[in-house]
């Protein structure tokens, strides 16, 4: 009996001193970024890229806290659970985003620790996106077996192991590009207030919390590739001022029709493309100077990446919208934020030709940071959103 106490204290001791070990490093790495945010460039040579220029709030401080991410960030993905609900996800359509982060904690080695007692963070790999697909009734006006199916796998992992209790929740993460993903937390109260949620649909006004919570890009892959959808002209051949088209959802783009649509020459807006065959919705997006973004049923819109990926400058019309990377990116040096649709033609004419240029050319460079690739590459959007994971991961500090 004795024993068996002594061995039950000498293993509680040996958790305590893994988690001092734990909070350590991350002090470390805490300290290290402030002391980088002190100088504007980055000093650190870097094979690959070294970020500078005004999209960055401080090239510097990013710098600094990727390269600590690379060296001490380690991630437990969760094996309880079944595909297809658990460790799978779409790969193509517009929740490619999810499928493929997904897909590479399940199949990579980047980040990931077998070790539990190592890791920094833990990965709840559930797919919201087929949870509808198979647990939704069509026509129920409620979510409750996908609400409940995620109640009971936190039970579940909770269960099994000390993790979430330790800190409740608050060095753990989940991510969904359904629109129903912020919703479907809300069945577990602490995963909703204390863990890191990884959303696209990243609204402010429906609790989304910028301090703990990730913008997670949406992209619509209709393919699964990304091939031909990068570049575009130069602005002296881009001949559109601004252009939209898509769904008639969401009051934002009522009011945008309402008001743009056959208004004006320059001002190209459709619920739906013309079918004359002239031009298709990709080389309306390459030719345009400025591309609209306005929020539709939910503030997500996979308009953004698409509007970087053509290298054209993304109007951002929304409510509440939490912009991807913002914590890094300065959004305001490579995109307009427009409230006033009304007066959207004298806000987008007021922009001077070499200040639209040099916005232009940072779209270019800031693209890297949402490109998707097989297998991942240094700061593409797989390493972007882990970085974001990291630096909420950051925020918290958990009593040893």
């Amino acid at each position: 009996m004795a024993s068996s106490t002594t061995g039950a204290i000498t293993k509680k001791k040996e958790k305590k001193k893994g988690q001092r070990k734990v909070e350590g490093i991350l002090a470390k790495a805490r300290s290290a970024i402030r002391n980088a945010s002190r100088s504007m460039v980055s000093l650190h040579h870097d094979p690959d890229y070294v970020p500078q220029g005004p999209i960055y709030h401080n090239a510097n401080a990013f710098h600094r806290s990727y390269l600590e991410m690379e060296r001490v960030f380690k991630m437990y993905v969760y094996s309880e659970g079944e595909p297809p609900i658990f460790h799978n996800g779409p790969c193509r359509s517009i929740y490619s985003t999810e499928g493929r982060f997904i897909h590479q904690m399940e199949k990579g080695t980047l980040f990931r620790t077998n070790d539990p007692d190592k890791a920094l963070v833990y990965f709840l790999p559930f797919s919201v996106v087929v949870m509808v697909q198979y647990l939704h009734v069509p026509g129920a006006h409620h979510m409750h077996p996908i609400g409940n199916t995620v109640a009971d796998y936190v039970s579940l992992v909770s269960s099994r192991h000390p993790f979430w209790n330790r800190s409740l929740g608050a060095d753990h993460f989940m991510l969904s590009c359904h629109d129903w993903g912020p919703y479907s937390t809300t069945y577990v109260p602490e995963l909703f207030n204390n863990s890191i949620r990884v959303l696209c649909n990243a609204n402010t006004s429906e609790g989304f919390n910028p301090r703990k919570d990730v913008p997670l890009p949406e992209i619509n892959l209709k393919t699964g590739e990304i091939a031909g959808l990068i570049g575009g002209p130069s602005p002296s051949r881009r001949s559109i001022l601004a252009f939209f088209a898509g769904g008639l959802h969401g009051h934002i783009r009522h009011v945008l029709l309402d008001r743009w649509k056959n208004r004006d020459p320059d001002i190209l807006v459709y619920d739906k493309l013309p079918e004359d065959g002239k031009s298709s919705y990709e080389w309306m997006l390459r030719n345009s100077r400025f591309c609209l973004c306005p929020s539709g049923y939910e503030v997500a819109s996979p308009r953004v990446v698409e509007a970087i990926y053509a290298e054209c400058v993304p109007v951002l019309i929304s409510e509440g919208y939490a912009a991807p990377f913002s914590d890094v990116l300065n959004w305001k040096a490579f995109s307009v934020a427009v409230e006033d649709i009304g007066r959207l033609k004298e806000i987008l004419m007021g922009i001077s030709g070499s200040q639209y240029v040099r916005m232009q050319r940072r779209v270019k460079q800031v693209q890297r940071h949402f490109v998707i690739n097989g297998p991942p590459k240094r700061f593409d959007l797989f390493h972007m959103v882990v970085h974001s994971i990291w630096l909420r991961r950051l925020n918290v500090r958990l009593a040893s």
